[in-house]
């Protein structure tokens, strides 16, 4: 070393490149952001499926009451076990709907049809009101004598409209 060159200098070092791990904190919040979203995602799915489910086995149970009808006409079968099953779905909408009676039943019933049906008020006027008066006759009485097909109609249009898309319970 010579004294009057000078200390002896190396040219500039570069600190080593950071390592992958840990990440850095806007890595963290991007990783617990996707989790939620995929957490909300799946969720909605299983909702819509459960959804979809319920209202398949709705509409496949008053397939199977039209058909055994068509095996066995009753008419106060009929409408007694549509009403039945429009009570059971009516529950997943507002559980307090199962005790309704008579017209008051028949309004919760018109009122969850679409607003072009509700006017006609199809069950309080129409054919919808043998789910009220039909299980209580035999067959044969001129008073239980309705339109079998407009009251199955009736039935598969109200639970069209009216089964909520997320269940109230379950």
């Amino acid at each position: 070393m010579n004294p009057s060159a000078g200390p002896d200098l190396r040219d500039i070092h570069l600190p080593p490149a950071p390592g992958w791990w840990p990440p850095a904190p806007g890595w963290w919040l991007l990783a617990i952001l996707a989790l939620v979203l995929a957490y909300l995602v799946v969720r909605w799915g299983m909702r819509r499926a459960r959804s979809r489910r319920w209202f398949r086995r709705v509409q496949s149970e008053l397939e199977h009451i039209v058909a055994t009808h068509a095996a066995r006409p009753d008419r106060a079968r009929l409408a007694a076990d549509i009403s039945q099953l429009l009570r059971r779905v009516a529950r997943l909408i507002e559980p307090g709907a199962v005790s309704l009676r008579g017209e008051a039943w028949l309004g919760f019933l018109d009122a969850r049809l679409p607003p072009e049906r509700q006017a006609s008020a199809p069950f309080r006027l129409g054919v919808g009101r043998a789910l009220v008066d039909a299980p209580y006759r035999r067959n044969g009485d001129p008073a239980a004598d309705f339109d079998t097909q407009s009251l199955v109609d009736l039935a598969r249009d109200w639970i069209a409209h009216a089964l909520p898309r997320r269940p109230v319970h379950g």
